[in-house]
Parts: C-alpha cells; sequence; structure tokens
C-alpha cells in the first residue's frame, strides 16, 4: 500500500515565491489537507483540486501562514458548494483557540445562523499520541511539539512511519530517539530555517548536526525565498519544491 504527499507549499511564513508550507495527503479513499494557508486555495486551483474533493483538513497549530486561508475555505465551501462540510481534525483545545482566537471574527455571523465552528466544518476531535484512522489506508497521528512557548502545536506521524514536522524547535532527542529508533520512520519532513539563530524553528545548521544516516531520510520544507542559495549545503538532506510529490509506500 502506498500514498501520495503532495506539497502545495513549501515556504516560510514570508515567502512570495513558494507559498506557505501545506501538503495534500492522497491515498485510493481519501484526500486530507495538512494546514490551509492564505496561498492554499491559490495552490490548489493550479494543480486541478476542487475543494469538494477535499475530505479534511487536519490543523498544526493556529498561525496564519497554517490557518490564514480557512476563511476562504469555509465560505465556498458554503457558497459555492451547496454548504458542503469537511472534516476538521484538531485537538478540542485546538478547535476553541482556532474559532475564538482567528475565525470568530470573519466567520460568526448569528443572522445566517452561524454562530461557532462546527457550523462551516465536521469537527473530528483528535486525541494527543493516539492514532485515528481516517481510511483503511491512512492513518494520523499528532503529538504535541515546541514552536512557541504556551501555544498548542503538533507535529503528525502519517500511517506510523512518516514524520511532518509542521514547525518546530530543533529537537535532537525527539528526532533520535522517537521519530527514528522507536517509530522506525523511513521519511521525515521537517520545516527549516536557513539563517539566523531558530527561535521557533529547527534551523538548517541543527539538522545537519544529525548523524547522515538519518539526514538522507529528510525532506526540507518551510525556508524562506534565499532557498536556492542553499543548494548543494544541506548535505544528503533534499529541499522538496511546490507541487511535488512524493509516493510514501509502508
Amino acid at each position: 500500500m502506498s500514498l501520495q504527499i503532495q506539497m502545495l507549499g513549501t515556504g516560510s511564513a514570508f515567502s512570495k515565491l513558494y507559498y506557505n508550507t501545506s501538503a495534500l495527503i492522497r491515498s485510493t479513499d481519501a484526500t486530507i489537507l495538512i494546514d490551509c494557508g492564505p496561498t492554499v486555495p491559490k495552490s490548489l486551483s493550479e494543480i486541478a483540486i476542487d475543494l469538494d474533493q477535499i475530505d479534511g483538513i487536519l490543523i498544526s497549530h493556529i498561525h496564519a501562514d497554517h490557518i490564514g486561508g480557512l476563511e476562504e475555505v469555509a465560505f465556498r465551501l458554503y457558497y459555492q458548494y451547496n454548504r458542503k462540510r469537511v472534516q476538521l481534525y484538531v485537538t478540542e483545545a485546538l478547535a476553541e483557540v482556532l474559532w475564538e482566537n482567528s475565525l470568530k471574527g470573519g466567520l460568526y455571523n448569528p443572522e445566517d445562523g452561524f454562530h461557532q465552528l462546527q457550523d462551516y466544518f465536521e469537527l473530528v476531535f483528535l486525541q494527543e499520541r493516539v492514532p485515528y484512522p481516517i481510511s483503511p489506508e491512512l492513518t494520523i497521528e499528532i503529538v504535541p511539539t515546541l514552536h512557541i512557548a504556551q501555544k498548542l502545536n503538533y507535529s503528525i506521524f502519517i500511517n506510523h512511519r512518516t514524520f511532518y514536522s509542521a514547525d518546530l524547535q530543533f529537537n535532537k532527542d525527539f528526532l533520535l530517539n522517537e521519530v527514528i529508533h522507536t517509530r522506525n520512520c523511513h521519511t521525515i519532513f521537517h520545516d527549516c530555517q536557513l539563517n539566523g539563530p531558530g527561535y521557533v524553528h529547527t534551523t538548517l545548521d541543527e539538522l545537519l548536526t544529525l548523524p547522515e544516516d538519518i539526514q538522507k531520510l529528510i525532506y526540507l520544507m518551510h525556508y524562506d525565498d534565499h532557498m536556492s542559495e542553499f543548494i548543494g549545503q544541506t548535505g544528503p538532506m533534499t529541499f522538496i519544491h511546490k507541487h511535488e510529490i512524493i509516493v510514501i509506500s509502508d
């Protein structure tokens, strides 16, 4: 069994060239979006995927480059696609802050019956570190990871052996012990800040401290618009590109 992971964007929060980092997981029985930044609707259009072809959306955290496209998605699903609601995969705590701190300002419309997040999406509450079978071919598991202190943030295991970091401060012990030794992951999608100290992201210099056999498993994403200047400086790691498809086998 295999599935495809197609990047809708691979850039940082401020990237103008590569779109905001987001991915489309595609199996024969499900199509799931990881995060939904402002550039996601445009990217989906460029690869000829309509919103009504998306079965669900998984949200890692509430920074705008990861959720800024949700308002457009909600409105278009209602007005363009006959009020079709897609599943929204979140923890219960994240759903609350997503609505109250981000989406309520634009989506709250009591006169038309829109009072809460579930008026737009079918909420599926995930539990931390509990695998959730989306379909017979696709299982996801979210794990809490540190991005910004005191803010909810999750990384994702896809079909148990693919790791997707979303946004993550460097944690060598976590990568070596859990991602590699415990989970035996064969594919890693990791955010990568190319310059400067990694206050809230993992830096390229930090990833280069990993053993080379682990670096060979890593696709770099969430980089800035100077990415081309770093080609050839990433060791065995590979920059993944907007709209690129990686086929993942069990």
